[in-house]
């Protein structure tokens, strides 16, 4: 079965959207798509720079997001795909607004 194929948690229509907001919401995905902003890293560096994230759920979330094709093997480790650096693009307008958010909240 094909993620394409999987049932979406929380949706009946099975929408891509809810498909993504679903692969996005499952523990450490959002952060190891963080981390491999940069530079491609190895199994050990990923999971240092996610705090020492277990090495199954990180395996499992790899998985996943190769699957997704947000994430693909790379010659130092593990790297983002095209679409997966586009998705983080996207949360760039996301994140600038956090930013003031947090202000607000401070002050």
């Amino acid at each position: 079965m094909t993620l394409i194929d999987r049932r979406v948690r929380g949706s009946r229509s099975g929408r891509p959207v809810m498909m993504l907001l679903d692969l996005l919401g499952r523990r450490w995905t959002l952060r190891v798509l963080w981390e491999l902003r940069g530079e491609p890293l190895n199994f050990r560096a990923l999971q240092a720079a996610c705090s020492g994230m277990s090495p199954s759920v990180l395996n499992q979330r790899l998985a996943e997001l190769r699957e997704a094709r947000l994430v693909e093997p790379a010659d130092a480790g593990y790297a983002l795909t095209v679409r997966g650096r586009e998705l983080l693009a996207l949360f760039e307008p996301v994140s600038r607004w956090a930013e003031t958010w947090a202000r607000d909240l401070r002050g």
